[in-house]
């Protein structure tokens, strides 16, 4: 299947699950730290799906590899915030199982994508 826009990349797609899920957990966070932690958390998903699909917008590969290393530096960026949440208490290791799920799918995904683009 040709790959005509950014939303038939299956790493966008998951990606946009990825927000999806963080968006859940950061629901049950403290209304404290809506403004701290939780919006810092949803800030690190959307950057993801976003930087993938201007990375895939852009005219060079050179551009494009640029942005799926910030989108890769927002996963990790969501993976902290995720044993943040732990540690503080705000989740169990079970509630953000399916968000460590998905940040290791998309995680090698980026890898995968990155590596393609310079052969």
């Amino acid at each position: 299947m040709a790959v005509r826009s950014y939303r038939d990349l299956i790493v966008w797609q998951k990606a946009m699950d990825l927000v999806m899920e963080s968006y859940r957990l950061a629901q049950k966070f403290p209304t404290h730290e809506r403004y701290g932690l939780a919006s810092q958390c949803r800030r690190a998903a959307v950057s993801i799906p976003a930087n993938i699909a201007e990375g895939h917008g852009r005219l060079h590969r050179g551009d494009y590899v640029h942005h799926l290393s910030i989108a890769t530096g927002s996963l990790m960026e969501l993976e902290t915030c995720a044993e943040l949440e732990c540690r503080l208490g705000y989740a169990s290791a079970d509630d953000v199982l399916s968000l460590r799920e998905l940040l290791d799918h998309v995680g090698r995904m980026l890898t995968r994508l990155t590596r393609r683009l310079y052969d």
